[in-house]
């Protein structure tokens, strides 16, 4: 295994107290109606979000709270988790964009949920959290994840269009970069929009043919979404 200093996964095997404290977290999200479909359920219960996190902090890994995992940025809670996969109501096959790589763990939810017919694009703009959500991946085998260290808010162009785009930090507004390279048809975004610190609301968007439409859904706390078209 590759030494990932804080993050060595050497000696994280799946021992049965993780795999009971998975399901654990798991069946409380069903039980306050956090997680509703079987495909998000199956997914938290299957990745380990332990291995995501930095190695002090694995017996917190499945309780319902945000950790951080180095150079200021933080792994969400489950329910954020879980409520934003839902929202974006994934199916196998689909092609998603994702801003934000940060620990990985969505990723690996999402790559998950498109399963082998799908494809994930993933972009971060620091390269060692890149490392390390890449050898994570690797030892999952998760094959169907791309990923790149770039300037999230600008999107993927050339991969383009995305049935779904989750971003993982809060922005001042959506980016219209980010909206084109929707789907036309019912194409979807999650994104955190407020100010730097505070005041963010999740919204979801959907476009429909060149109609774009967007519904907010709850209050939130997310890292800034740093680039062109986030914060400087």
């Amino acid at each position: 295994m590759k030494n990932l200093g804080d993050f060595n996964i050497d000696d994280y095997n799946e021992q049965s107290q993780m795999i009971n404290k998975r399901r654990e977290m798991v069946e409380k999200l069903k039980l306050h109606g956090i997680l509703r479909s079987n495909s998000v359920y199956q997914a938290m219960l299957t990745i380990p979000r332990h291995w995501f996190v930095p190695k002090k902090m694995q017996k917190s890994a499945y309780q319902d709270s945000p950790l951080p995992i180095g150079n200021n940025q933080t792994i969400s809670a489950p329910h954020m988790h879980a409520m934003m996969c839902e929202y974006l109501e994934i199916q196998p096959g689909m092609k998603i964009l994702e801003i934000g790589t940060g620990s990985g763990y969505h990723t690996a939810l999402l790559s998950f949920l498109v399963t082998e017919r799908g494809k994930v694009y993933t972009i971060e703009r620091i390269k060692n959290l890149t490392d390390r959500a890449e050898s994570i991946f690797s030892r999952l085998n998760l094959t169907n994840i791309y990923i790149k260290v770039d300037d999230g808010t600008q999107g993927w162009l050339e991969n383009s269009p995305f049935d779904r785009i989750l971003v993982t930090a809060a922005g001042p507004n959506i980016p219209q970069v980010l909206i084109d390279q929707l789907s036309p048809s019912h194409g979807k975004i999650c994104i955190p929009v407020g100010d730097r610190y505070g005041n963010q609301e999740l919204i979801v968007g959907e476009k429909r043919g060149e109609k774009f439409y967007t519904r907010k859904k709850c209050y939130v706390r997310f890292v800034p979404l740093i680039g062109k078209f986030g914060f400087s």
